[in-house]
């Protein structure tokens, strides 16, 4: 592991209602070079162009690939990843989104808020995540 995860929990656990299984922590200490992504949103990273799909699933795995190439030009690998935002514009969308982020974040325990906002850049848009990682030196 790249970094120091303290309290490592996995959401099954501390969220056995909502049928989660995404691996977190309450902190990360890292150093290294830090990375700050933009957040990122269904959408290709090349064109722009959004992914043309209202589900939520769908959605979270374009943004979740997203996040694994910018962190990959940086550098780093998923392994880097310390810090993650999730904007949704759906409460409903909760369990979904989290459990596709999950499979993303297997093993990698990153430190995770959510929000539930009233809408994001672009009305077709359920999920916005924005990331930090830190690559060691």
């Amino acid at each position: 592991m790249a970094h120091t995860r303290i309290r490592k929990f996995n959401t099954k656990d501390t969220y056995p209602e909502q049928k989660l299984d995404n691996d977190l922590c309450q902190a990360v200490v890292a150093r290294g070079t830090m990375v700050f992504l933009r957040g990122q949103c269904p959408q290709d990273l090349d064109t722009s162009v959004d992914i043309g799909s209202h589900d939520p699933v769908e959605q979270t795995h374009k943004v979740m690939q997203n996040i694994r190439q910018l962190i990959e030009e940086a550098g780093g690998t998923m392994e880097h990843l310390c810090k993650v935002v999730v904007y949704l514009t759906d409460v409903r969308h909760r369990e979904a989104v989290y459990r596709t982020m999950g499979e993303y974040i297997r093993n990698v325990h990153p430190v995770s808020t959510g929000v539930v906002v009233t809408c994001l850049a672009r009305p077709s848009w359920l999920v916005e995540i924005d990331a930090t990682a830190v690559i060691p030196d």
